[in-house]
C-alpha cells in the first residue's frame, strides 16, 4: 500500500514536476560547485586552493542567509509556480556564464556563476517547500518531504560524482558545457508543468531591504512557539549534516587510507541511507504530524556517533589503498560505513517530520515567509557549524574529538527536543503504534472534518483501548472529559498525566459550561470514559 501511494505521488502532476525541478536544480548546483573546486585544486598552489575552496562554499551559502526572506515575500505575493518558472529560466543564463568560465578557465567568472546559482536557489527555497501544501493534502506532506530530501542528497551525490568524472582528465568545455546547459534547460522545461497556485497574499508589500526583512521574518517565526521549535529541530539536522560532511574526506583519507573514490562511496552510502530513513519516517507518520521520531532520531545519531568516534579514535593511520576493493578489505571500513548509514537514517527521522510540521502548521497567507525564515535559521546553523569545526581543527583537535563533541551535543539536543516537543510524545507514540505498526484504518473521517475544527467525540465505550485510539483521530490534540469517579482510579492516573484530561462530575451544571468553553476555544473534545 505504501509503495503504491508513493508511486501515485511521483506520477502526480501535483508533485512530480516540482520533484524533478528540485532534483535537476540541486544536481546542477553541485555539479558546478565541485567542478569549480577541482579547477581550483588543479590550477593553484595548495595554500591558495584551500582558501578559495572555502570562499566558494561561502559564495554559494551567503544568498541563503541574505535573500531567503525576500524569496519568501515574493513567493507569498505572486504565483509560486510562475516565479519558479522565471527563476529556472534565469538559471539557463547562469549556466551559460559557467560555460564561459570553463572556456576561459577563469575562477572569477565561475565564482560569479556560482553566486548566481546561489541566489536562484535561495529565492527558490521558499517556493519548493511552501508550494507543497498548496497542491497536496496534509496527509501527503511527510511522504512528499521524504522524496524531496532524498532527491536533494541524491543530487548532491550525483553532482559530486559528475564533477569528479568531468575533471578526471582535465576540465574540457566540450563535456562540461553540454551537461550544464542540458540540465539547466531541462530544469526550466520541467518547471513549466508545476501547477499554478495563485497569490497567497496579493496585497503584501515586498520589503526590498534584505537585512530588515530577514530580521523581521525570523522574529515573526519566534512568535509561534510550535513552528519555531520544529524549525530549530530542522536546523539541527543541517548543522549535524554540515559537520559530518565537512570532516568526512579527512577522516577517510587520514584514518582509513581512502582516496577520492572511497569518499564518493561513503557519500553514496550517506545519500542512500537518507533516502531509506526518509521512507521509514514517512511510513511512521502515516500522514500525521508526529514529531516523536525527531528526538529518537537525534538520540540514535548520538549512539552511532559514539561508536564512530570510538572506532576512529582507536585506529592508527592507514596507508592509501590502491583500489576500492582493497580499501574495503581494510580494518573498520565496513563498520564506519554502517555508522554513517545509521547516522543518515536517524537524521532523516529528524528532518522529515519536522519540516512537514512547519509546512502544515504555517498559515497559508504567509507560508512561504515561514519557510524562508526556517531556511535562514538553517543557513545560520550550517555557517556556525562550519566555522566551529574549522576553529576546532585549527586548535589541533582530532576528528575523533570532534565526533565525541557531536555525541554530547546530540544527546543534549535529543533531551531538549523531547522536553519541548511541540506535539504530545505519548500521542505520537500511540499514533505510530496503531497506524504504522498495527495498520489501523479509520472510516468516516470525512464526517469528522465536516464537524469543524473542534469536533465532539462521544465514544460508544467498548474497551479502554478506545481512549488511546481517540487520541489519534483528530488533527489537533483533543481534551478528554473523564468521569470524576473513574479519574480517581489508580490505573487512570498515568493516562491523566500523558493526555489533556479533565475530570468532570456530570451531576454539576458547571461541568457542562466547562465543556462548552473547551469547544469554543477550538479544542476537539472526547467524552470518554
Amino acid at each position: 500500500m505504501e509503495i503504491a501511494m508513493n508511486t501515485h505521488l511521483m506520477m502526480s502532476r501535483r508533485f512530480a514536476p516540482l520533484f524533478w525541478t528540485q532534483f535537476l536544480s540541486a544536481f546542477n548546483d553541485n555539479f558546478l560547485k565541485n567542478t569549480l573546486v577541482f579547477l581550483i585544486l588543479f590550477t593553484l598552489a595548495k595554500d591558495q586552493a584551500a582558501s578559495l575552496v572555502t570562499l566558494a562554499g561561502a559564495v554559494f551559502m551567503a544568498p541563503f542567509l541574505l535573500l531567503s526572506a525576500l524569496g519568501g515575500e515574493i513567493a507569498d505575493r505572486f504565483d509560486k509556480a510562475l516565479i519558479a518558472r522565471r527563476l529556472k529560466f534565469t538559471e539557463i543564463a547562469a549556466a551559460a556564464v559557467a560555460v564561459v568560465g570553463i572556456t576561459l578557465s577563469s575562477i572569477p567568472v565561475l565564482m560569479t556563476a556560482l553566486l548566481m546559482f546561489g541566489i536562484i536557489s535561495a529565492l527558490f527555497g521558499p517556493i519548493k517547500y511552501g508550494i507543497l501544501p498548496d497542491h497536496l493534502e496534509r496527509k501527503d506532506l511527510p511522504k512528499a518531504n521524504a522524496w524531496i530530501e532524498s532527491a536533494t542528497f541524491a543530487a548532491i551525490l550525483g553532482g559530486t560524482i559528475a564533477g569528479g568524472v568531468v575533471s578526471a582528465d582535465g576540465i574540457g568545455v566540450s563535456v562540461f558545457g553540454p551537461i550544464m546547459m542540458a540540465l539547466a534547460v531541462g530544469c526550466w522545461f520541467v518547471s513549466r508543468y508545476i501547477p499554478s497556485t495563485g497569490s497567497a497574499a496579493p496585497n503584501l508589500t515586498i520589503d526590498w531591504n534584505i537585512l530588515r526583512s530577514t530580521w523581521r521574518q525570523v522574529a515573526d517565526l519566534r512568535t509561534d512557539t510550535r513552528i519555531w521549535r520544529a524549525g530549530l529541530m530542522t536546523s539541527w539536522f543541517w548543522l549535524v549534516g554540515a559537520i559530518v560532511l565537512s570532516i568526512l574526506p579527512a577522516m577517510i583519507k587520514d584514518s582509513l587510507g581512502g582516496n577520492e573514490i572511497a569518499v564518493t562511496a561513503y557519500l553514496a552510502v550517506f545519500a542512500v541511507s537518507i533516502a531509506i530513513g526518509s521512507a521509514i519516517a514517512a511510513w511512521m507518520s502515516q500522514g500525521r504530524m508526529v514529531l516523536l521520531p525527531a528526538p529518537v532520531g537525534t538520540a540514535l545519531m548520538a549512539l552511532f556517533s559514539l561508536h564512530l568516534a570510538w572506532t576512529i579514535g582507536s585506529m592508527q593511520p592507514s596507508p592509501t589503498a590502491a583500489s576500492l576493493s582493497t580499501f574495503f578489505a581494510g580494518p573498520n571500513t565496513i563498520r564506519v560505513a554502517i555508522d554513517l548509514a545509521g547516522m543518515a537514517i536517524a537524521a532523516a527521522f529528524l528532518v522529515v517530520p519536522t519540516f512537514a510540521a512547519v509546512q502544515a502548521w504555517s498559515p497559508e497567507a504567509r507560508r512561504a515567509r515561514v519557510v524562508a525564515a526556517v531556511s535562514i535559521v538553517n543557513a545560520g546553523f550550517m555557517t556556525v557549524g562550519g566555522i566551529l569545526v574549522a576553529a576546532i581543527q585549527a586548535a589541533g583537535v582530532s576528528i575523533a574529538g570532534i565526533l565525541s563533541g557531536l555525541v554530547v551535543a546530540n544527546a543534549i539536543a535529543s533531551w531538549l527536543m523531547l522536553k519541548f516537543l511541540p506535539t504530545n510524545p505519548f500521542r505520537d507514540f500511540v499514533s505510530i503504534l496503531f497506524r504504522a505498526f498495527l495498520r489501523l484504518e479509520v472510516e468516516g473521517l470525512d464526517n469528522l472534518k465536516a464537524a469543524g475544527k473542534a469536533p465532539i467525540l462521544a465514544l460508544n465505550h467498548v474497551s479502554f483501548l478506545d481512549g488511546p485510539l481517540a487520541l489519534t483521530l483528530t488533527d489537533e490534540e483533543p481534551v478528554f472529559a473523564i468521569d470524576y469517579t473513574i479519574a480517581q482510579a489508580w490505573w487512570m492516573k498515568p493516562f491523566m498525566k500523558l493526555a489533556r484530561a479533565l475530570p468532570l462530575n456530570p451531576a454539576k451544571p458547571m461541568s457542562t459550561r466547562t465543556l462548552i468553553k473547551i469547544v469554543q476555544g477550538g479544542d476537539p473534545l472526547v467524552i470518554f470514559p
